[in-house]
């Protein structure tokens, strides 16, 4: 198949540090080519690929100097490059949420979307009505509870590359939590869970602009409190292989319904056990006694781990091989493509490939 997977440009693909939805489709777009498909990545141009890149602007828009100060500019144009080259694909896979709907709509190759954030938003309940007709695709079943009747067209998990982490069977002393500093991954409840049982707790996370104050204000403070915190910063795919790989457990005290949670099977391609919060789809990819333990309070939590040593780190490790692989994650996807090519219903709004908007 020719395929076009459109990229956001807020990091490169794949990303240098943070940007998971951008780790996705790195990870999807090789693994297609893999399988021997035509495959375009419209990405920043500082991106890396063994498919043909289509470079859209010079930079990653997070990491731009000087600062990008119109995003949307950046966007819009993608749009055009996408659009003007689109009967030249079978079909067109987006990853920047609506922006492309009123486009996609009034041409005819077709067109999928992966939804990869939170659907909870007022304000996206009437444009969903508008646009109930365009082909979406949820990363998890518990994201589409927001809004269940618009066109799903199936959910496909998020996958790694089998050799991306490595199966570490001891693990150290150390608990760990990977991501952003933001209220909603509860970087606070991982401290307290970390102190309360007496155990060592290791930080690797990203502090965004938005939430440095939170930073500044909530976290610091602990962490100055704390001697048995240590936060580390940023860190990139190669320094997570030792960091989760060698932790007792990976916390993952989420404060809100997590559309997937890639980090979780970080985790478990590296053998790591999982203690996890019981919120969006952690009951779909931690099974609570196999590969962790779901957790519902502080006191839940600390039980856990003190109870990790009973999770066989092979059974993390075997789990990530059966459900969690970029090889499951493109043949899911090739299904689906196939299915809204099947499905393509002729468009009133569109003749020819000229666009009525």
């Amino acid at each position: 198949m020719k395929i076009a997977q459109i990229a956001p440009l807020a990091e490169s693909v794949p990303p240098k540090l943070y940007g998971g939805t951008e780790r996705i489709v790195s990870f999807l777009t090789e693994e297609l080519v893999r399988l021997n498909h035509d495959v375009t990545l419209f990405a920043s141009a500082d991106s890396q690929t063994q498919a043909r890149l289509f470079p859209v602007c010079e930079m990653a828009l997070r990491l731009s100097s000087p600062p990008v100060v119109d995003s949307v500019a950046h966007y819009i144009r993608l749009l055009e490059l996408v659009l003007k080259q689109a009967q030249e694909f079978d079909v067109l896979h987006f990853h920047i949420d609506y922006l492309h709907f009123p486009l996609t709509r009034r041409q005819s190759v077709p067109a999928v979307t992966t939804l990869h954030g939170k659907l909870t938003i007022p304000e996206l309940v009437p444009l969903y009505r508008e646009y109930s007709d365009m082909p979406v695709v949820s990363i998890s079943d518990s994201q589409r509870q927001p809004l269940p009747w618009i066109n799903w067209v199936g959910t496909v998990y998020h996958g790694l590359p089998e050799s991306l982490y490595h199966f570490h069977d001891r693990p150290g002393d150390y608990l760990a939590f990977l991501g952003r500093v933001c209220p909603e991954k509860s970087p606070d409840r991982a401290i307290e869970i970390a102190e309360r049982a007496g155990v060592q707790l290791k930080i690797a996370a990203k502090v965004d602009e938005a939430d440095k104050t939170y930073f500044k204000e909530e976290i610091k403070p602990l962490l100055k409190s704390s001697s048995s915190v240590e936060f580390i910063g940023e860190i990139n795919d190669q320094e997570k292989d030792e960091f989760l790989g060698n932790a007792l457990a990976f916390l993952f005290p989420i404060d809100w319904p997590e559309p997937f949670g890639l980090v979780l099977i970080e985790a478990l391609a590296c053998g790591t056990p999982i203690i996890a919060f019981r919120n969006g789809s952690v009951p779909e990819i931690v099974e609570h006694g196999r590969t962790g333990f779901i957790v519902d309070t502080l006191e839940d939590a600390i039980t856990a781990v003190q109870n990790v040593g009973r999770i066989d780190r092979r059974a993390c490790r075997a789990t990530f091989e059966e459900r969690f692989t970029a090889h499951r994650m493109a043949q899911d996807y090739l299904t689906i493509y196939k299915k809204i090519g099947a499905n393509r219903a002729p468009n009133p709004m569109q003749i020819g490939n000229v666009f009525s908007i």
